[in-house]
């Protein structure tokens, strides 16, 4: 079998690492991380430490967009060069190299391409990911509970830390919900496509007489806000609830009632952490949930009031999103992009990136669709 055209291929590569440059402004993006440098050198930046963190976490960021991109254009420019001496030398073992190192710079540069997809108002934000067991009891459960592990099995692949507020344990098994936060910029840019309601189809563990069952569970994305963000809460119309953690089972884990919870009496949402030692840690915790909560239910009615005064839009992004089944056979669809994989054991194990890249490229599309 013949080869892949190498000329064909790298030219293909550095036109849309082009394309990409010219996307991120790549002038600008180092305008601005040498203003943030002075900045962060200056003596008094701590004397803010709100601001402080805003600037040392934009820097961060975008010092890392930068590094990732010189170096897979670095990566195109070292692929050219071992197939020019491969190819000199008649060396079948680099050549092999070449076209293995091929494929991961494809894949890579595809995954650049579809982050400056993500151009949203909140996209470049960390983000909170709730879910929430539904209908099909406690296959349901367990299922919320698989989906909590995909989800930080795939932020461990990229190395993305999670931070854990909450986790409500079903009586036999699985969990009630679950709420935790991927650290990470355009976490929420990337996750937000993966709200929605999932569906497991499988010969329940559960059913003593191997029936399939059919269970649903609920994803929802905010984004994890900053100082700036005008969101304002009053404390009159919070109720503060404050408990025991607790692990699976009901085994306590914390002998003080540490954990809290936080009602806002207007909305009727609810929002618990119990992951701190301190109930001021936990309370602050959950109050940054909260307003991101708020902040999503707010964009979401301007959105409806968009639509309604917009009229119906084709192509709109439905609830039910994702098919996980398994058995009669084996695949994991979504409902949306028509993207597919018989693998679900890869995609539970944190696989998710081909469902990732297809929903932005189908988010981005639909709202083109949206805004003619």
């Amino acid at each position: 079998m013949a080869g892949p055209d190498f000329d064909a291929e790298i030219k293909q590569l550095q036109a849309t690492m082009r394309t990409i440059e010219q996307v991120i402004d790549l002038d600008t993006m180092k305008t601005e991380i040498a203003d943030l440098q002075e900045q962060v050198a200056a003596p008094d930046l701590w004397d803010d430490q709100a601001n402080a963190q805003k600037v040392t976490g934009r820097l961060s960021m975008l010092q890392g967009e930068l590094e990732r991109f010189e170096g897979l254009q670095s990566r195109v420019e070292d692929l050219g060069v071992l197939v020019e001496l491969a190819t000199e030398e008649g060396d079948a073992d680099s050549m092999a190299d070449a076209e293995s190192e091929l494929a991961r710079i494809r894949k890579d540069v595809e995954a650049l391409e579809v982050r400056t997809l993500l151009s949203g108002e909140y996209d470049e934000r960390e983000a909170i990911v709730t879910i929430r067991s539904g209908a099909g009891g406690v296959d349901a459960a367990d299922f919320a509970e698989t989906l909590m592990r995909m989800y930080t099995r795939w932020a461990e692949q990229h190395k993305y830390p999670v931070e854990v507020f909450d986790v409500s344990y079903a009586e036999e098994a699985g969990i009630k919900s679950a709420e935790f936060a991927i650290h990470a910029p355009y976490a929420y840019g990337t996750l937000s496509v993966e709200a929605g309601t999932h569906r497991l189809v499988r010969i329940s563990p559960f059913d003593n007489q191997g029936r399939r069952q059919t269970s649903f569970a609920a994803v929802e994305v905010v984004p994890v806000l900053e100082q700036t963000d005008e969101i304002e809460v009053d404390e009159n119309e919070i109720r503060v609830d404050v408990f025991r953690s607790g692990g699976p089972g009901g085994q306590s884990v914390n002998t003080t009632d540490s954990a809290v919870r936080l009602t806002h009496i207007p909305t009727g949402i609810v929002v618990s952490c119990q992951n701190e030692k301190s109930q001021l840690q936990n309370k602050a915790s959950a109050m940054v949930v909260l307003k991101a909560k708020l902040l999503a239910k707010k964009k979401a009615e301007e959105a409806a009031l968009k639509k309604d005064l917009k009229g119906d839009v084709a192509a709109s992004w439905g609830d039910q999103m994702r098919n996980y089944v398994l058995n009669p056979y084996q695949i994991v669809k979504d409902l949306r992009t028509g993207f597919e994989t018989g693998n679900p054991s890869a995609v539970f194990d944190g696989d998710l990136d081909g469902f990732l890249e297809a929903g932005i490229r189908w988010r981005r599309g639909a709202d083109k669709a949206a805004a003619n």
